[in-house]
């Protein structure tokens, strides 16, 4: 990490003109944030308005005599919460006087009634309880602290705050405020990055200091960050007198000298360190944007800005709308910045690393889907309950965001008819627009350029969306294709101890309530004539390792089935089975597929690829098979004249660059092969996973995540992969449907009796029928055609019973 630079290199800043100033700061944020700004949707909770200091500013403390209580209770502390919750926030933050108790007997005797050694030890119950009840993730902003009282609020508060705001220490604006003479408050600092606490800091422009004093305070930030990599984010705040303050008569801060002090901020800090300017203190708050914000802190959709209560917050979408008119796009993050929330084991304390991911999205941002969010619960089912289902079910307040398996229509992130992809939106750039361009210029998607598509936020999902469209139309046209299949899961029971997986059952398994089972031969083949009685064209067999089996059950399997029903395509075992089966027999694998393939098996599904990186694999299933084995399974199907898919289970533990890395792998294969018929995005389901239940996992990916997963990997696939389908089994026919206008062509298969999806959770059912394909393809001026596993075109008379 480069050194921060010194006074006199911070002090020369201010030689230059306002303009070149603003117009380094923008270049210096564009490089390292590129074009998107975020924003922390969150509640303030004004835990106590009494205060230690006297500062000439401030309309948030007041004196016991105005006040009901010299503290809110909890009850109130958890109605305010809850209601973040409810609202779609992610942050509590605890805002507060600095040490009362100190100068209010009535503090000091509040504190005793209720057992409380301070006002900190009363933020670490409140944060817990927060926490608790909501899930909310608190955000302690309790002023200049001491070491273990910095660690008590690492306990129960994912990231924690101070205002250095002036390093003078003869400023008028702190006279009779003892917390905040500046070694104070650089002592404070400097100990949340030895305790490793993501940190929130910043300056106050306009209460008396100089502009070399705001670079004096900048640098000494910087300097505390280079030391410990714990300044997450610093706000550059303008002063605004207040009727009611010793400061009434006093200036404004003038625009001029504020967005001078972002830009140096900007300058004057690391890249990593976020510059924040409160968007409510701004009558034009977009214009800030062009001196260096990345950043506009928290904003409220409930509860007023305590400290600014005569400001109020712009709303959701005047945020978005005035962010999106300035070229740049809008993103929900948590309290705790990702780049610290991606390094739980350095920045979070081990009772806090769940809750911080089970709100987050795969980059570490906050999910953005609308809806409440509260802790999940669950109770076991009794076994008579569970048949074939999920074998926990959600009790007390649930979330109505949408999760993949639940029955929530998803947000609409891609439009009915989309514009062409430079209308109504600013020609600003940012690097999703820029590696569209080079993608509609011929250029391969590598993974970089993958990776940044992953990150498209507002209105560039909607163009990756249209790019992804029109490659679909190009070269699959207006057909909706689907296969009507039969699945077969023939036993349960795995040896195998994958951590996502709700449906196996074994010895080692989290839950086992559901019965074990194991199907007979002739139950199999029974399976298969009812399911081309039905209509079926291609039975899909899918089970856990039984540790009974041998390679030879894998033959037996193939042949049951075809005997049963001879013009019956068999769709059947992973690369996990088949290269078991192989090991199992001690045979050359290529021998073994070669003997499938006689037995009667046609093609492989590409489950069981879950994420193609080992560094993932060694979390979600470590004693699996490893990347290059998967690879290898389907390089040698492909050779014996096998055919397969690729799938990706992605919204687990991983994270965009590990997408990417699975796409190039499996896009390398088939520029070798040729021998993958389509991608099939699989988004892990949550409520029944043991990963999920050991909470170790997110809640899955979100709706953005689930579109650009579908949508990328039709442009990452181009000119090999003609056919991208959707998993309606965990999607729902809605989300399906919006995906079909983000690149995809087909459906998949019925899926008579899908029992895996609904193990980990799902609630979409068990069957689709042609009419269901036909209402969502319709609906788009699309038509819908039945096909072969392989894609070919289907006797008429295999058209399914009923339909």
């Amino acid at each position: 990490m480069a050194l921060p630079p010194s006074a006199l290199e911070a002090q020369a800043l201010l030689d230059l003109p306002l303009s070149e100033l603003t117009e380094r700061a923008v270049a210096r944020r564009d490089r390292a944030f590129g074009n998107r700004v975020t924003f922390s949707p969150k509640v303030f909770i004004p835990l106590t308005m009494l205060c230690a200091d006297r500062c000439g500013y401030c309309t948030f403390a007041q004196p016991p005599a105005r006040l009901d209580h010299p503290y809110l209770d909890l009850d109130t502390v958890l109605a305010i919460a809850a209601a973040g919750a409810e609202a779609g926030c992610h942050e509590a933050l605890f805002t507060l006087g600095e040490r009362p108790e100190l100068r209010y007997p009535a503090a000091r005797r509040w504190l005793d009634d209720h057992g409380y050694e301070s006002t900190v030890h009363y933020v670490v119950e409140a944060a817990q309880a927060v926490l608790n009840e909501t899930g909310l993730l608190p955000h302690a902003n309790a002023g200049a602290l001491f070491p273990e009282e910095l660690q008590a609020l690492r306990r129960v508060s994912p990231s924690q705050g101070m205002m250095i705001e002036s390093l003078r220490d003869d400023l008028d604006a702190h006279r009779g405020s003892p917390d905040k003479v500046p070694a104070r408050r650089l002592a404070t600092l400097d100990w949340a990055g030895e305790l490793a606490i993501p940190f929130t800091t910043g300056i106050l422009v306009g209460i008396g200091e100089t502009r070399a004093d705001r670079v004096n305070a900048l640098v000494a930030i910087a300097e505390s960050h280079h030391r410990h990599r714990h300044v997450q984010e610093v706000i550059v705040q303008n002063f605004l007198p207040k009727d009611g303050t010793a400061m009434w008569r006093s200036e404004p801060c003038p625009d001029d000298a504020y967005l001078e002090a972002i830009a140096l901020a900007r300058l004057i800090l690391p890249d990593d360190v976020a510059i924040q300017a409160p968007p409510n203190l701004s009558d034009d708050f977009g214009h800030l944007l062009a001196a260096g914000v990345s950043d506009w802190g928290g904003v409220s959709p409930i509860t007023a800005d305590h400290v600014n209560p005569e400001r109020p917050w712009p709303d959701r979408d005047r945020l978005f709308e005035v962010t999106e008119a300035a070229g740049f796009t809008l993103a929900p993050r948590l309290t705790v910045h990702p780049a610290w929330a991606t390094r739980p084991e350095r920045w979070l304390d081990p009772a806090l690393r769940f809750a911080v991911l089970d709100r987050s999205d795969a980059e570490g941002l906050a999910r953005d889907d609308p809806g409440s969010v509260f802790p999940e619960r669950i109770k076991e089912r009794a076994a008579a309950q569970v048949a074939d289902g999920a074998e926990v079910e959600l009790i007390g307040i649930d979330s109505t965001q949408w999760y993949s398996g639940v029955p929530i229509e998803p947000p609409v992130l891609v439009p009915e008819r989309l514009d062409p992809p430079s209308a109504g939106t600013p020609n600003r750039g940012g690097a999703v627009a820029e590696t569209l361009a080079a993608f509609e210029a011929g250029e391969a998607l590598d993974e970089d350029r993958i990776v940044t598509l992953f990150g498209a936020r507002g209105p560039e999902v909607a163009a990756v969306a249209d790019a992804a469209d029109r490659l679909r139309a190009a070269v699959a046209g207006p057909e909706v294709t689907y296969v009507v299949n039969r699945n077969i899961n023939y036993t349960n029971v795995c040896t195998f101890k994958c951590k996502f997986c709700g449906f196996s059952k074994g010895p080692l398994s989290l839950n086992l309530r559901g019965t074990p089972y194991l199907l007979t031969l002739d139950d199999i083949a029974e399976r298969a004539a009812e399911g081309w009685n039905l209509g079926a064209t291609e039975v899909t067999l899918q089970g856990g390792i039984h540790p009974k089996f041998d390679g030879d059950y894998y033959l037996d399997v193939a042949r049951a089935v075809k005997e049963a029903v001879p013009d019956m395509h068999v769709h059947g075992f992973t690369a996990l089975e088949v290269t078991e089966g192989a090991k199992r027999l001690d045979e050359d694998l290529e021998s073994y597929l070669r003997r499938l393939a006689e037995a009667g098996l046609a093609s492989l599904p590409g489950t069981a690829a879950e994420i193609l990186d080992d560094e993932v694999r060694a979390v979600l299933c470590p004693d699996k098979i490893d990347t290059e084995e998967w690879l290898e399974a389907h390089r040698v199907a492909h050779r014996v004249g096998l055919r397969s898919n690729v799938t990706i289970m992605f919204g687990s533990v991983e994270h965009p660059r590990h997408w990417a890395r699975h796409l190039i792998r499996t896009r390398e294969l088939q520029a070798e092969t040729g021998g993958f018929t389509e991608f099939v995005p699989l988004p892990f389901v949550h409520m029944a996973s043991p990963i999920y239940l050991q909470r170790q996992s997110r809640r899955g990916p979100t709706w953005r995540e689930v579109v650009l997963m579908h949508a990328v990997g039709r442009l990452a696939y181009r000119g090999l992969i003609d056919n991208i389908q959707a998993s309606w089994v965990k999607l729902g026919l809605g989300g399906a449907r919006q995906l079909l206008q983000a690149g995809v062509n087909d459906l998949g298969g019925t899926l008579m009796d899908e029992n895996i999806s609904r193990a980990a959770g799902a609630e979409h059912g068990t069957m689709a029928t042609e009419a269901d394909f036909a209402a969502i393809a319709g609906s788009l001026d699309r038509s819908v055609r039945q096909r072969s596993t392989l894609y070919g075109t289907v006797d008429p008379r295999r058209a399914p019973a009923g339909v």
